[in-house]
């Protein structure tokens, strides 16, 4: 039997005789015998976004009508560095032809996926792969090596 208790409550403090979550939780796993009840009060109003003050203070920024998502937007981000700053010049990693491929299929698949996009930024990051237990290999940074998140 597995043991689930859950408080949901737009209360900070429950009012009453209640028990705790914990008491609880401790009754149950001695199985005592235990009554659930799930209480509703009708008469609270949901409030409406015109009652909120923030709301009511700038009405300009405000639509009274909210109609789902925002379009999505170009976004130029840059980073600012320090003029006449040079990048780094380090060659690359060797890597294997086996692990060549799979850099390139495995940036080519986080492209198609939209979590990654194209760079024009003469600034790099060195990539290594990690072989997990199943054989495959997995992408990672090398500060991550170096902290030993993947080391075995």
């Amino acid at each position: 039997m597995k043991l689930v208790i859950e408080w949901k409550s737009s209360l900070a403090v429950p009012t009453g005789r209640f028990i705790s979550y914990l008491k609880a939780r401790k009754l149950v796993s001695k199985e005592c015998v235990y009554h659930l009840v799930q209480l509703n009060d009708s008469s609270i109003d949901i409030p409406h976004i015109q009652s909120i003050p923030v709301v009511k203070g700038f009405p300009e920024v405000f639509p009274d009508d909210i109609s789902g998502v925002p379009p999505e937007r170009e976004i130029n981000f840059g980073i600012d560095i320090l003029p006449d700053t040079r990048p780094i010049s380090i060659p690359p990693y060797r890597m294997a032809p086996v692990e060549l491929k799979e850099l390139k299929e495995q940036v080519k698949d986080l492209l198609e996926k939209g979590f990654i996009r194209p760079s024009v930024s003469p600034w790099g990051a060195p990539v290594l792969f990690v072989r997990k237990k199943d054989g495959s290999l997995r992408m990672c940074k090398l500060s991550s090596v170096k902290q030993g998140y993947y080391q075995e």
